[in-house]
């Protein structure tokens, strides 16, 4: 099987933000999509071992900010690189908190989206949280950051609990 087909596919660049206990966690992820209309349904997937994880299933809301390609690589390596554990990602970041109390990153952001939690499914590695969108915004005209560009312009690596992570053969 060619793996690298998987590139092909078209993600975005997106950061997946939810609370906990008055705490505030987001990171990088490329698996967020439309799922229906009618009522509006987003799905994202997230690493069972990441701490954004277990603010999802504790809170059962998130927020997707949908980055721009003017993001720099430094501020996509504090929430793809970085764990919450270890690091307040929100300290000097500029974000709000939504309706359902998640944070909005605006940082680098051309909109958002914001949902409650509806279903889940285990797909081993990873929980495909499905929400029902609750508030969504445009923030500015910008561009949104595919995967390809990520890769491609910006020469971003992908981190190994991601859900496109191939391990690299040497």
């Amino acid at each position: 099987m060619e793996r690298k087909v998987f590139h092909k596919i078209n993600y975005g660049m997106y950061i997946i933000s939810s609370a906990n206990s008055g705490k505030y966690n987001g990171q990088i992820a490329n698996t967020a999509f439309q799922l229906t209309a009618t009522p509006p349904k987003i799905g994202v997937s997230i690493n069972h071992d990441n701490l954004t994880h277990q603010f999802i299933e504790k809170s059962g809301v998130f927020s997707v900010s949908i980055l721009s390609t003017n993001a720099p690589f430094k501020f996509i390596g504090l929430f793809g690189f970085r764990s919450g554990r270890d690091v307040d990602k929100f300290a000097e970041v500029k974000y709000r908190v939504g309706v359902t109390g998640a944070p909005i990153v605006e940082d680098y952001a051309v909109g958002y989206l914001e949902a409650r939690v509806s279903e889940k499914l285990n797909v081993g590695t990873h929980t495909l949280f499905v929400g029902e969108v609750v508030d969504a915004q445009i923030l500015n005209d910008g561009t949104p950051m595919t995967y390809d560009y990520y890769h491609n312009v910006i020469k971003g690596k992908t981190p190994e609990k991601a859900a496109t992570y191939q391990e690299v053969k040497k």
